[in-house]
């Protein structure tokens, strides 16, 4: 992790910290080889030239860049947490309904090459 991401990772609200570090160890746990890289202003996690945005925001956790069709499973599961634009929005309250292993698949979904 470079220092443009620690600087990030070290600015999140302390409400919104848990989330994040929760969702970083799971890709970490998935991809021990994922690289994180600042893109867009934001982590983005990378594995060959796949790639998952992580933006935190006032409302929580926000991912980009997954696919839909290989999310399937965490669709259909949550679908309230995706927006019109392809944005998975996750706030606290939210991510206590979300198992890891949905998170796992989303992760899996993303990054698998």
């Amino acid at each position: 992790m470079d220092d443009a991401v620690r600087d990030y990772v070290a600015a999140i609200d302390p409400a919104h910290r848990p989330l994040f570090d929760r969702f970083q160890a799971l890709v970490v746990e998935v991809h021990p080889d994922v690289e994180v890289v600042l893109s867009y202003r934001m982590p983005t996690f990378v594995v060959g030239t796949q790639r998952l945005y992580v933006g935190m925001w006032k409302h929580g956790l926000s991912v980009y860049g997954w696919d839909r069709g290989r999310a399937q499973a965490f669709v259909e599961r949550h679908p309230d947490l995706i927006t019109s634009k392809g944005t998975i929005k996750i706030g606290p309250a939210d991510a206590e309904l979300v198992s890891d292993e949905e998170f796992r698949g989303l992760i899996r979904g993303a990054l698998d090459e």
